[in-house]
């Protein structure tokens, strides 16, 4: 059986082996392969961190150096990542000479993992800091490293939608089009299932960045020495809860102040997103298709472009049953536009709510505003985006992963459980 197919069947009931057993360092402390993750503490480095020491990982054993702009969270004690492989780092991507400093020392690399992000909300933000953050990292590691044979640049899916803004303007577009005719054709979006042979979109967003930044530097090694590719994952669901899009922890914890509150779970979105088709990825299925992309010894995946999805669909009208049930909660669907919450708006005051639930059930010390972002939860449930893309490509290189959406949401809100993250 397939080391994708094993996973995908775990993925409805975790993996208890003690984390001695887990970790996978060689008895004579030779490593086959040495992974830098950057972004080690996001949602997908989260992952990555934890699955490259397990002894079945391709390509392995795995020396990891994880990277990332923050110390370790107080939860990383209480996660189940093995460790005895791991070396955790501490820079500011955004700082060329620190990055410069921590990496050069680190010359054995042969595999850079890039899940790193720096959310703004302005698109000229987004397209100075994270293009530079990437060549910081590779301006470093490509000319250091003789080993260094592959490097994975995790995007997403507004590759195919341009950032906020650009689907913002479209709207606004749409509406002077329909009134007055005529629009420019850069304007228009994509249409679903997104593919990974759809042109760039006119309206330039920091993901094309990051792609030209990345070709530019394998490039200069010559002779084809270093391979890349690049992972495109929809709405993540995974672990790590100060993730500035984690979907996942910031619904348990609006749960978990209703049911301190005693009130029923509200639908706090639109009517489309209630009950349009969704695609979701799951965080250690992103993390095991980049690995593959890395090692797979074919070279199929080698300097290719790939969605990373689940495989399937889901309704929100699916999944929001699971989550008040998770909860012990009555919960209210779509009831019309003017009863919908704004979480953006309602939440915030409830930061004395969350202290009470913390102190009462023990768990983790955290703030309101670090395991929740209330933007990012009515951004995403505004209306039905048809975030749709297609994983045949994939599938066609030699990659089966998949995950059943729903089991890979009770699974990480059975791990904001574990971890002591929500009650």
């Amino acid at each position: 059986m397939s080391w994708w197919w094993r996973r995908a069947i775990g993925a409805a009931q975790p993996q208890t082996q003690p984390q001695d057993e887990q970790a996978a360092a060689a008895p004579d402390g030779h490593f086959r392969s040495v992974a830098l993750v950057v972004g080690a503490t996001g949602i997908v480095g989260s992952s990555l961190v934890g699955i490259l020491p397990l002894p079945d990982t391709p390509g392995g054993p795995w020396k990891v150096y994880a990277l990332s702009r923050r110390p370790l969270p107080p939860w990383a004690a209480s996660a189940d990542q093995p460790a005895s492989a791991v070396t955790h780092l501490q820079v500011d991507l955004g700082d060329s000479s620190a990055v410069a400093e921590a990496l050069a020392p680190l010359t054995d690399i042969t595999h850079v993992f890039y899940a790193a992000l720096s959310p703004h909300m302005i698109e000229a933000r987004n397209r100075r800091a994270n293009p530079a953050m990437l060549r910081n990292v590779l301006s470093v590691v490509v000319p250091n490293c003789p080993a260094l044979a592959h490097v994975c640049l995790q995007t997403g899916t507004k590759h195919y939608t341009g950032p906020p803004e650009a689907i913002a303007c479209r709207i606004v577009g749409g509406i002077i089009r329909g009134i007055f005719g005529g629009g420019a054709a850069a304007a228009q979006p994509l249409s679903p299932p997104y593919t990974e042979d759809m042109p760039r979109l006119g309206w330039r967003n920091f993901y094309y960045d990051q792609e030209d930044v990345l070709l530019d530097a394998v490039s200069q090694r010559g002779g084809g020495g270093i391979s890349w590719s690049v992972h495109r994952p929809n709405l993540i669901l995974g672990f790590s809860p100060r993730s500035a899009m984690n979907i996942v922890c910031s619904l348990c914890v609006y749960a978990a102040i209703c049911l301190k509150e005693g009130v029923p779970l509200r639908w706090p979105g639109s009517r489309g997103a209630w009950e349009g088709f969704s695609t979701a990825s799951d965080a250690d299925l992103v993390a095991e298709q980049q690995i593959w992309a890395a090692v797979d010894p074919t070279g199929m995946a080698k300097n290719q472009a790939f969605n990373c999805s689940n495989g399937d669909i889901f309704k929100w009208e699916q999944l929001w049953p699971i989550l008040a049930d998770r909860f012990g909660l009555e919960w209210v669907g779509y009831r019309g536009e003017k009863k919908r919450v704004k979480l953006a708006l309602a939440m915030p005051r409830k930061a004395a709510v969350w202290a009470e639930i913390v102190e009462e059930n023990q768990l983790v010390a955290t703030q309101l505003h670090e395991v929740a972002n209330w933007w990012f939860v009515d951004g995403l449930f505004y209306a039905n985006w048809e975030f749709l893309d297609s994983m045949n490509k994939s599938k066609e290189h030699g990659f089966l992963g998949f995950r059943n959406t729903a089991k890979s949401f009770n699974t990480w809100i059975d791990k904001m459980k574990a971890c002591k993250i929500v009650p």
